[in-house]
């Protein structure tokens, strides 16, 4: 089905109000820019506060270096993915922005040697399936 530009744009301005689409992002080639290693590093924090967390997570977002920060389960509470020159860039950002700070008790780096990333939405299937039927969605029950 083609669709007018101006149909796109209405619909497109509608998921952006409605906070569906949150952002539109451009997939770089780090090594063309000169970040020609990643890691993620693994971080423990001594207390779990949410002030304390708040304020890591608010100077992680503000490194340049940190593609992604993600509070998680388990042995470690934070994961934190890095894009940067080299070896000596990654060793000063840890002592520089990560070990030397107050709530970091514990931080593991692992090298990225290689990855995958989907840019489209997973396609998850269920027992009630959306359908076309007339320019509409019908959910059709198995």
């Amino acid at each position: 089905m083609r669709l007018a530009p101006s149909t796109c744009h209405a619909r497109i301005k509608r998921l952006q109000t409605s906070g569906v689409i949150r952002g539109a992002y451009a997939d770089v080639n780090l090594r063309t820019i000169g970040l020609n290693l990643e890691a993620i590093g693994f971080i423990k924090l001594a207390k779990l506060e949410r002030s304390v967390i708040e304020r890591f997570m608010n100077e992680l977002a503000s490194i340049p270096e940190v593609c992604g920060a993600y509070l998680v389960s388990g042995r470690y509470d934070l994961i934190v993915h890095v894009a940067v020159k080299d070896i000596d860039h990654l060793r000063n950002l840890g002592l520089d922005r990560f070990t030397n700070q107050p709530a970091v008790v514990d931080v593991e780096t692992s090298v990225v040697f290689d990855s995958r990333t989907r840019h489209e939405l997973p396609i998850l299937l269920d027992a009630a399936q959306p359908t076309r039927k007339s320019g509409r969605l019908k959910r059709t029950r198995r």
